[in-house]
């Protein structure tokens, strides 16, 4: 069943944010379990991804149920909910919006029906070629209006692309993806299902992550391997770039659509990708420590005190202290409850920015030359905030201390960075930036330190939030409307 009575998120401050992903996928292939259940647990692991809406979709063999809204995993299901959803198979979405605006029409995963019964599909990342895809829509349907246009549905390009699904006619729908999929352009990490068979499958760059894993009776594709251990699965392997996995009562099938080039998202190892997550058989947390050494080595400070801004900021700051010889400690408190809310904010709250998520241990911080990690500066307001506080609880010195270098470009693949212009890195140089934030020094970590610490080589890694260079193509309006400019 859909709920169309979804609630509006609002932003506490969207000037205050961090970077977003645009969501997190999970899928689920088990017959003698409770799908909606693992699903449920799944998509917790994978709330940081996105907080604005969830939603799975369940199938018993011969029906699917889709049940999504606005809001936390934790608000849109409930024990009642979750009973109610039965079945063998199901995928899960919690999102972000990059591409469609927040609300209930745009929640994931998106439903079809069509000759052969229903999709349900669920969709990370964000395709650069939408105008193409709605042209071949149109084509397919020409007396149809393009779906994802319509007033009354969803405006991003997950609805395009399961409309596509069930438009090619009355044929297998692993057939249909076949030829759907090679048209496909950007970052894409999908899920979806029909009544009886999940299927997964990601973008030839592998810009996005996506992993597959074992159940004792089944199987799990999920965006970060906490969600699988979460779930007890065990970790089988990542999903190939250009990789289409099909998954039912027969077992598991492969195929390749695409030649694999890899472009894995260096951002990924610097914010999006929870701490306990394994990327290209590494933990995330190690290089993460390992990018607050490589920083100490190349920004070296005399203070008294290293500090993160959690949580983000606490594995590079580890490293740092170790780096450095600086004792590490915990000079802020985080408020884990702040965050979105439905309830809209008074203009006295809003003005509080910064000190409703992060306050001061004054006692640890007062008289002390701090050296402060946090993971990147996109605006400069949260860095501004947070150096003034620190000065106000009594610090001496405020050393900022960057796990990425500059962020200079904005992402067409699934990243919620301001455009070119709102940045502050492309039209200050970092002695400019400090000034304009208030420390007493700033040091990011070079691009090629950053790379180092992943033990991946640059060629396999889309870097271009830091250096420009894009690993697929962004049509010229797209580019134009977000002011970029050739590197």
């Amino acid at each position: 069943m859909l709920r169309p009575d979804g609630r509006l998120s609002l932003e506490l401050d969207a000037e205050e944010r961090s970077p977003q992903d645009a969501c997190g996928v999970f899928g689920v292939w088990a017959p003698d379990e409770d799908v909606a259940q693992l699903t449920y647990y799944g998509l917790f692991a994978l709330q940081h991804r996105g907080q604005e809406s969830a939603g799975m979709a369940v199938s018993n063999g011969s029906r699917i149920t889709v049940f999504k809204d606005m809001g936390l995993v934790s608000q849109v299901f409930d024990d009642t909910t979750i009973t109610s959803l039965r079945g063998r198979l199901c995928v899960g979405h919690t999102r972000y919006s990059t591409t469609g605006a927040s609300v209930w029409h745009n929640a994931q995963p998106t439903f079809r029906s069509g000759p052969r019964g229903g999709v349900a599909l669920a969709h990370n990342g964000n395709l650069t070629n939408t105008h193409e895809l709605e042209a071949w829509l149109g084509e397919l349907t020409p007396s149809t209006p393009v779906p994802h246009k319509t007033t009354m549905d969803s405006t991003n390009d997950t609805s395009l692309v399961t409309a596509l699904m069930v438009s090619l006619g009355d044929r297998p729908l692993e057939d249909i993806a076949m030829e759907v999929l090679p048209r496909l352009r950007g970052a894409f990490c999908l899920t979806f299902m029909n009544e009886t068979t999940l299927f997964a499958a990601r973008d030839p760059q592998g810009i996005r992550p996506l992993v597959l894993g074992r159940l004792a009776n089944g199987w799990v594709v999920a965006s970060e391997t906490a969600a699988l251990d979460i779930v007890g699965a065990s970790l089988v392997r990542e999903v190939e770039p250009g990789e289409f996995l099909v998954i039912d009562e027969a077992g598991l099938r492969s195929h390749r659509f695409a030649e694999p080039a890899p472009k894995g998202c260096l951002f990924e190892y610097v914010y999006l990708a929870r701490p306990d997550t394994t990327i290209a058989g590494r933990g995330v947390h190690a290089t993460r420590v390992e990018i607050g050494r490589r920083l100490a080595a190349e920004h070296p400070v005399d203070a008294d005190l290293v500090i993160p801004v959690p949580e983000s900021g606490t594995p590079s700051a580890i490293g740092y202290a170790q780096g450095s010889g600086i004792p590490y400690g915990q000079g802020l408190v985080k408020n884990s409850y702040v965050g979105r809310t439905f309830i809209q904010p008074s203009q006295t709250i809003r003005q509080l920015g910064i000190r409703l998520k992060l306050n001061p241990l004054r006692e640890i911080i007062a008289g002390q030359r701090l050296v402060v990690v946090d993971d990147s500066i996109v605006r400069g307001n949260t860095q501004r905030a947070l150096v003034r506080m620190l000065r106000e609880a009594g610090a001496r010195q405020v050393h900022v201390r960057i796990s990425s270098p500059p962020v200079q470009w904005p992402c067409f693949y699934g990243i919620d960075f301001a455009s070119r212009a709102e940045l502050i890195a492309p039209g200050l140089a970092v002695e400019e930036i400090c000034r304009s934030i208030g420390a007493d020094s700033l040091g990011y970590i070079s691009l090629e330190g950053l790379t180092a610490a992943t033990e991946i080589p640059a060629e396999r890694l889309c870097r271009a939030c830091f250096d420009g260079h894009y690993p697929v193509e962004i049509p010229p309006a797209q580019a134009d409307l977000l002011h970029l400019e050739a590197p």
